[in-house]
């Protein structure tokens, strides 16, 4: 369930070409997707990212509650302190997924499916002392390429905590020991909607440009970075796309689809896994979002997922992201059906090909079946999913 999409004042602005899909009312570029690019890469550039829903929830109870339904732990988060969470459906798999930021008062989430997200709050709500509203229509975000909370009198800010491992988190990445998400810094301010063109201007003013959504997605590709309205479909478990870094607390009480997480990072294993796919480009053919990847070419073709994510980097050329099969061997190229031809591409494992995470615990001896679970929750049911 999505919110009707709010166009922009900034796509009046000089060379503003409107974006499509999940960015509806954005502009993509303003002209130099390339020069955009470097703009933001050097921290000299403002985002206009007034699509995003903006949630507010207010009240005393507000972040117990809010801890008690979904992945992370933020019963006790500090006021400006960064995170996300999800809320999962019964078997584990992601409905909905929020950047939080509390400012002592309200708990503010920044979402791609607002509309939905506060349906299911409200459900939720019962007797307990808490407010929640969809405030698209009078808050708007804007982002930066910067890693630095705001200080003393800024507005509220959602700083990315992405790649870091949260407390209570882990990581199912091929290599833990680099991570090219430490390279890219993001936040995300709120502004009143009626300020955003004057907030954006006062950063023109200094200095700094306009960037575009070309520019975010190919920064958010390289940093391995998962979103919402593409990586996630009905099946999607967050261990698929190394989302429990920053979104999920292992040891926290229970919630939905609790069960299924456990079993998933004790004894089972993600069914499919996220890669980024460097593309070969000297055809000029790019893939189609939800295209399929296939090993091998021709009849004997199998087909191992799909495109999640596509962009053109200012450096690294044409790249995505894909949901694919874990087993599917790592070394293997692959190849993309377009309008203008096969796309060869090469994979960089994001996750894992062995399914197992950084702190897997031990397998349980035959005298401890079913002690490796974690505390059940008697409301979640689900099944583990197939290895």
């Amino acid at each position: 369930m999505t919110s009707p999409t709010l166009t922009s004042p900034m796509l009046l602005r000089h060379g503003a070409v409107p974006d499509a899909g999940a960015d509806a009312g954005v502009a993509w570029h303003y002209g130099d997707p390339a020069a955009e690019q470097r703009a933001l890469a050097a921290g000299r550039a403002v985002v206009d990212q007034s699509h995003l829903g903006i949630v507010s929830v207010s009240g005393p109870d507000r972040l117990t509650w809010l801890n008690s339904l979904t992945t992370q732990e933020v019963a006790a988060l500090a006021p400006g302190v960064s995170t996300e969470f999800m809320i999962l459906s019964p078997q584990g798999r992601i409905e909905h997924v929020a950047n939080v930021v509390d400012d002592g008062e309200t708990a503010w989430l920044i979402t791609e499916t607002p509309t939905g997200l506060v349906t299911f709050l409200d459900r939720m709500k019962f007797m307990l002392r808490v407010e929640v509203t969809d405030a698209t229509s009078e808050w708007a975000a804007l982002g930066e390429a910067i890693s630095a909370p705001a200080a003393q009198g800024e507005p509220v800010t959602w700083v990315d905590p992405w790649p870091n491992i949260a407390v209570g988190g882990t990581t199912y990445a091929a290599d833990s020991s680099t991570h090219p998400g430490t390279e890219r810094a993001w936040r995300l301010v709120l502004v009143p909607r009626t300020d955003l063109e004057s907030e954006i201007d006062a950063r023109l003013d200094s200095g700094w440009s306009l960037a575009g959504t070309w520019a975010t997605e190919a920064a958010r590709i390289a940093a391995y970075r998962p979103r919402a309205s593409h990586e996630v479909d009905e099946t999607t478990l967050p261990h698929e796309l190394d989302w429990l870094r920053t979104a999920v607390h292992l040891h926290k009480g229970c919630y939905r689809g609790q069960e299924t997480v456990a079993k998933v990072h004790n004894v089972g294993r993600p069914p499919r896994r996220l890669t980024m796919l460097h593309l070969d480009g000297s055809n000029h053919a790019i893939p189609e979002l939800g295209a399929a990847v296939f090993i091998g070419e021709g009849d004997g073709a199998k087909q191992a997922g799909r495109i999640t994510s596509v962009g053109r980097h200012y450096e690294y050329g044409p790249i995505a992201l894909a949901m694919i099969k874990r087993a599917t061997d790592p070394s293997a190229q692959l190849n993309i059906p377009t309008d203008g031809g096969d796309v060869a591409a090469a994979q960089e494992l994001i996750v894992n090909a062995d399914g197992f995470s950084a702190d897997r615990p031990a397998k349980p001896g035959p005298t401890m079946r079913g002690l490796m679970m974690g505390k059940g929750c008697a409301a979640n049911g689900g099944d583990l999913p197939e290895e």
